[in-house]
Formats: structure tokens, C-alpha cells, sequence
């Protein structure tokens, strides 16, 4: 990764603008991490529903890594961080 060679200044608004989206980001992930600890649990009291509950497992991880990218790319961007 590359870093800028001079400092970067934020504004208020910007720094806020980052907070907010974090915080999205926190918001979307724990969403997501509640819903594989519901299908892992679904699937422990009733069995019979694990083939449909792996269908909600596999899709989290993706967008949990979607997420992820998503605020890496607006918080390198905030700060001129670059990707080699």
C-alpha cells in the first residue's frame, strides 16, 4: 500500500462522512453475524432445517467482505492511501 508522502487534512465534515460509514459498516456486518448465529442455531434445534439454513450461511461471508471493501475504498480514498 502506498501512503501519501504529505499530510492529509480532513475536514469536519469529512471526518464525519468516515464515522458515518463505519458505522454503517459495523451496523451491516453485526446484521450479518446475527444471521449466521440464527441459522446455527436453527439448525441445532430443528435438524431438518439445515439444507435451507446453508443457503443463509454461505451468503453472509460475501457480504461481510463486501462491506469491507466497500469502506476500505472510501477510507483510502479519504486519505490517498493507494493500492500497489
Amino acid at each position: 500500500m502506498g501512503t501519501p508522502s504529505e499530510p492529509v487534512s480532513l475536514s469536519a465534515d469529512q471526518i464525519g462522512e468516515l464515522n458515518r460509514q463505519l458505522s454503517n459498516m459495523r451496523h451491516d456486518i453485526n446484521n450479518h453475524l446475527s444471521l449466521i448465529m440464527a441459522a446455527v442455531e436453527l439448525i441445532r434445534y430443528k435438524p431438518q432445517m439445515g439444507e435451507r439454513m446453508m443457503v443463509t450461511l454461505a451468503e453472509q461471508p460475501p457480504k461481510i467482505s463486501e462491506a469491507l471493501r466497500k469502506f476500505s475504498v472510501e477510507f483510502e480514498g479519504a486519505l490517498r492511501i493507494t493500492r500497489s
